[in-house]
This record gives structure tokens, sequence and C-alpha cells, in this order.
């Protein structure tokens, strides 16, 4: 939109992020400080969102933790994010997968994408 911010917004986008779509199984991977100390901390779950763009682009995925559903949502840009390995590919039809909050189990499961090489 303005020419001016998007020159700011250019240095702190990151090069080496990977294409993320929605159904998509990834593991993100989140630098964690803890008093003095930092360590990285994996998140891996299925990507039932995308949203915005440039910068301010985020992805929300959600895992199932001991029967309890869990959504984070992550600012790809962030210096926080260290890195993000997208596991499997999801053949979905839709661009928000937000129908996977009602089902559990075998219902979760999406369908793999089969990519021709």
């Amino acid at each position: 939109m303005n020419p001016i911010i998007d020159e700011l917004e250019k240095q702190y986008l990151k090069s080496e992020l990977p294409t993320i779509n929605t159904g998509d199984t990834v593991k993100v991977f989140v630098k964690i400080v803890e008093g003095n100390k930092e360590r990285i901390q994996a998140f891996e779950g299925t990507v039932i969102k995308k949203h915005g763009a440039g910068v301010n682009k985020t992805i929300t995925v959600r895992k199932v933790f001991q029967g309890v559903g869990v959504e984070r949502v992550f600012l790809l840009h962030s210096p926080r994010i260290d890195k993000i390995n997208v596991l499997r590919r999801g053949d979905v039809k839709r661009s928000k997968l937000y129908y996977l909050r009602e089902r559990s189990g075998k219902a979760t499961r999406i369908k793999e994408k089969i990519e021709n090489k």
C-alpha cells in the first residue's frame, strides 16, 4: 500500500521460509526465554488458518495434547521463530479448517497431497 512502510518492512522479512498451506502438518521451532536461559521448543500440529501479508503474516497451528485441543498463532517473520519444517502436505478444499475443532480422533485426519515430480 504505502511504499515507505513497505520499504521499512522489507528488512524484517525472512527469506528462508517454506511454502506453508492450510492443511499442512508443520513443526514450528520457537525460541523461549526462561530467566537468563534461552531454549528452542517445538510445536507440531496442523495449519488451520493463514492470515495477513508481508511482515504481519500469521499461521494458526492446532494440535491435540492429552485430549485437549491447543491452538497457537505464530507470526511467521518473528525473530522468535527459529525454523519451520513442513512434515506433510495436506489436500484440503478450504482455506480455514475451523471444522476440525468439533472433531476428535480419526475424524480429524487430512488426506495427504501427492505431488508429481
